[in-house]
């Protein structure tokens, strides 16, 4: 397994989240996205992953702003998944 693969890993044992909302949003946008998101944007969804269930959650239903200017693209894919 190369370093890319153990690193998708991560990730997606990261998705899995004690939120029901929040993990079916995560697997559903790990279905369709996981693999062509690099760079910054990899970058912003971990970062994103870090955050509390409830406060991610909130941002993927609009009821918070999205504070960090570089979330905002990672958080628009999120809220179609």
């Amino acid at each position: 397994m190369d370093d890319t693969s153990r690193e998708w890993e991560r990730i997606r044992w990261h998705c899995r989240r004690g939120m029901l909302e929040v993990d079916i949003v995560l697997q559903r946008f790990l279905e369709r996205h996981a693999g062509g998101i690099v760079g910054n944007d990899l970058k912003s969804f971990k970062e994103l992953l870090e955050l509390p269930d409830n406060d991610l959650w909130d941002l993927i239903v609009g009821r918070a702003e999205v504070t960090r200017p570089e979330w905002q693209g990672m958080v628009e894919l999120l809220r179609r998944a």
